[in-house]
């Protein structure tokens, strides 16, 4: 594992592990699908009143096993304890096996997959479909990297009554497949009521390409009380289908 950090005042630090990580098997978690052939909102609902969740994997660079995305589903339950069991979900590495059909040991195809996008429903938190991508050597990869904010304990701004506001919880970056922050940690104990911390403070490896226009953007910052919440407004309406 490599460990990036800014040393001055220790605002914060960027651990940048590398997405070639394996669990404690010494393998990656697989993953199960199996093909589908249609597409769109009624195909997704039948998917889902099956137990399973739609999904697409792509391909990212070149060495990828396929040219063109794929139509897939998961089943439902692996899906949600995997979700469970790994707090940085979109930025670790599975095993993707896809079967020739439901309860089949026919291997069509398998490789090594990030997801990169995972649409819950508002309204219950389930899982509507995924977008996952392979992944080699030669990937580059956007992927939204969570954001863990430590030293709340020892905050000065914290410990005067103030407020953290958590602007960003995640950040995308353009990555190489072997540079892939699996999480960004800010460490925010020296931080007094009116500190903030922007996108341009954090230091990651260099082969990173921030996906944002504009990095003095704040990414957390200490208020003098909670600001007031905006009025509650309905949800909009989700598109689920993939």
């Amino acid at each position: 594992m490599v460990r990036w950090w800014r040393g001055r005042d220790d605002v914060l630090r960027t651990a940048a592990a590398a997405m070639w990580r394996r669990n404690a098997a010494g393998g990656y978690h697989t993953i199960d699908a199996v093909p589908r052939e249609h597409s769109g909102h009624r195909a997704a609902s039948r998917e889902r009143g099956f137990g399973r969740i739609p999904a697409v994997v792509t391909a990212t660079g070149k060495g990828s096993p396929v040219s063109r995305k794929q139509l897939i589903t998961f089943d439902k339950d692996q899906i949600n304890s995997l979700l469970r069991d790994s707090a940085f979900f979109t930025s670790t590495i599975f095993d993707l096996q896809i079967l020739a059909g439901v309860g089949s040991t026919v291997v069509l195809q398998s490789g090594n997959v990030v997801p990169v996008k995972v649409q819950k429903s508002v309204e219950t938190g389930q899982v509507l479909n995924m977008v996952v991508a392979w992944v080699d050597e030669s990937s580059e990869l956007k992927v939204d990297v969570p954001v863990v904010f430590n030293g709340e304990d020892n905050c000065r701004g914290l410990k005067k009554g103030g407020y953290l506001h958590k602007i960003r919880t995640s950040l995308k970056y353009l990555c190489p497949s072997e540079h892939i922050p699996q999480k960004i940690e800010v460490n925010i104990a020296n931080l007094d009521i009116g500190d903030k911390i922007c996108l341009r403070d954090i230091k990651v490896h260099p082969s990173l390409k921030l996906l944002s226009r504009d990095n003095r953007t704040p990414i957390c910052k200490i208020h003098p009380t909670e600001p007031a919440k905006p009025p509650h407004s309905e949800a909009s309406s989700e598109n689920t289908g993939t």
